[in-house]
């Protein structure tokens, strides 16, 4: 028997709880708390799935707002992956080919203007992503 999304219900839930767009982190950590409650329900009603969607859906806006994830460049998630794994710039200049080449990867450097901020090239990407065993998309 499938049982069907009753409105009625639904907005007692709604009046219940009262959630709303969260502002600070003590109304976020209670839309947590009440979306776990709710996701290790068993037999959660359509009315209860319908609320804890939306508390996922306020939980997940809030902290894309607050707390961005940063995203990296082929060189800072070079670096990282060196400093997570005690790499070191002469361990990869053998993985890419020449320490010079490394050097100017790993310090964003280059003695050409036009090389100022050196790329990873396609053919070093995969050799990088083969040996730090990562989605080669991370070095380009």
């Amino acid at each position: 028997m499938t049982r069907t999304f009753n409105p009625e219900s639904y907005g007692k839930l709604l009046a219940e709880y009262q959630q709303k767009i969260i502002t600070t982190d003590a109304e976020n950590e209670q839309a947590i708390a009440l979306a776990l409650t709710l996701e290790h329900r068993p037999n959660r009603t359509p009315e209860e799935e319908m609320l804890l969607q939306l508390l996922v859906t306020l939980i997940e806006q809030f902290e894309e707002t607050n707390y961005p994830i940063l995203q990296g460049t082929p060189n800072s998630m070079l670096v990282h992956l060196m400093d997570a794994r005690d790499t070191t710039t002469e361990a990869l200049a053998e993985v890419i080919g020449l320490l010079e080449i490394a050097l100017q990867i790993v310090n964003g450097d280059s003695p050409s203007e036009t090389l100022r901020d050196r790329t990873i090239s396609k053919t070093q990407a995969e050799a990088l992503a083969d040996y730090f065993n990562v989605d080669v998309s991370l070095f380009t």
